[in-house]
């Protein structure tokens, strides 16, 4: 597994068990009991993450992917969607041309 990987796991595990926790305790906490919250923050985490991608600056793009991938991991949490949905989307597009794949989508 890689390292990358690993960090994920314990970060969700941590996502995981801040639910139901005090809100004004817990700024995970506070962004799983306002799922509109926690999409309105990875949204602006991934324009953030775009901004440093095209200054072309790899410190600030990995700060800000590292703030995109943990808000992203919140709202799916927040909105009850399993990863391992995504990690099942994931594994169905193996092998499969990126055109292919996205002209088999429905509309």
């Amino acid at each position: 597994m890689s390292r990358l990987a690993q960090v994920l796991a314990r970060l969700s595990a941590v996502i995981e068990s801040r639910k139901g926790a005090d809100p004004a305790a817990s700024y995970t906490a506070r962004l799983l009991a306002d799922p509109d919250l926690a999409a309105k923050k990875l949204g602006e985490e991934a324009v953030e993450t775009v901004i440093a991608a095209v200054k072309g600056d790899p410190n600030a793009l990995a700060a800000e992917s590292a703030d995109l991938l943990y808000h992203w991991l919140v709202t799916m949490a927040a909105a009850g969607v399993p990863l391992d949905e995504v990690a099942a989307r994931l594994e169905a597009r193996e092998g499969v041309s990126g055109h292919d794949e996205k002209a088999s989508r429905k509309v």
